[in-house]
């Protein structure tokens, strides 16, 4: 059976459990969910990120409660204190959002259509991969998650380049799983590495290609000189959840597919 009413604090658990068929399990809802798109509309609005509304979630009588890191430690441990069981899931890689798909439908026991839909999106990475093994030259990339300070991309989101075509240009910052870890003092190391592409997603803010080209000296980096500068919506490639290893490597690797046509 597993729990039958679960409050998801994050998009990622709602939008796995929506692909699975398991929705009706899901009484209360992130107000930054947007995907599935139904959702919004289905299921109340209970908490943002770093804040959560604990008596209207108490007043869903949840049996379980689904959030995402650290920065949710504290909605965490007052839904405990209130009796509710919580599972925090932490993980930063590829591998390790579809091991949570994998581990959510077990929970759910939905065992074998989570291993078949993380299947299928493994057998999608692969194909993109694939495809991006053909490029006759991979282009340097900076990813972009913030803007003032300026922070670089996760893991994740550095893996998920790698496999559509790129080098992300911080991999050393984007094993650090706090966000903190991962500010630049300026933006001197940006035009050092000299990225091709740009790409931004500020975190549920609009990416403004403008402001990041007129940046003291990145006039003088590829990717600004020739106008690779690209927004990647936040709901596609900052939840570490099924979006980012769908519609986010997708639209990643049309960005590098067209800049390699341009380049060849």
């Amino acid at each position: 059976m597993g729990p039958q009413r679960i409050v998801c604090l994050t998009e990622e658990p709602t939008e796995t459990l929506y692909a699975l068929g398991e929705q009706h399990r899901i009484v209360g809802v992130s107000g930054f969910t947007v995907r599935p798109p139904q959702a919004r509309r289905e299921k109340p609005k209970v908490s943002a990120f770093t804040s959560a509304k604990i008596g209207e979630i108490m007043a869903l009588k949840p049996d379980l409660a689904i959030g995402f890191s650290d920065i949710q430690s504290e909605i965490a441990a007052e839904l405990i204190k209130q009796g509710v069981e919580v599972w925090i899931a932490n993980h930063r890689s590829v591998d390790g959002i579809l091991d949570y798909i994998r581990r959510l439908g077990a929970l759910v026991g939905a065992t074998d259509k989570a291993n078949a839909y993380a299947d299928g999106i493994e057998a999608g990475l692969r194909a993109i991969e694939q495809a991006a093994a053909t490029l006759p030259r991979r282009p340097r990339v900076y990813f972009e998650e913030w803007d003032e300070p300026i922070i670089t991309g996760i893991r994740w989101v550095a893996e998920i380049v790698r496999i559509a075509g790129g080098d992300d240009v911080f991999p050393e910052l984007s094993i650090e799983p706090l966000a903190k870890q991962r500010i630049l003092a300026n933006g001197d190391e940006v035009v050092r590495r000299a990225p091709d592409i740009i790409l931004g997603s500020w975190c549920g803010k609009k990416f403004r290609p403008e402001r990041v080209a007129a940046r003291p000296g990145w006039d003088t980096m590829p990717a600004v000189r020739t106008g690779e500068l690209h927004e990647i919506k936040s709901p596609l490639i900052l939840q570490p959840g099924p979006a980012a290893l769908t519609d986010g490597v997708r639209a990643i690797a049309d960005i590098v597919q067209a800049w390699a046509a341009r380049h060849a």
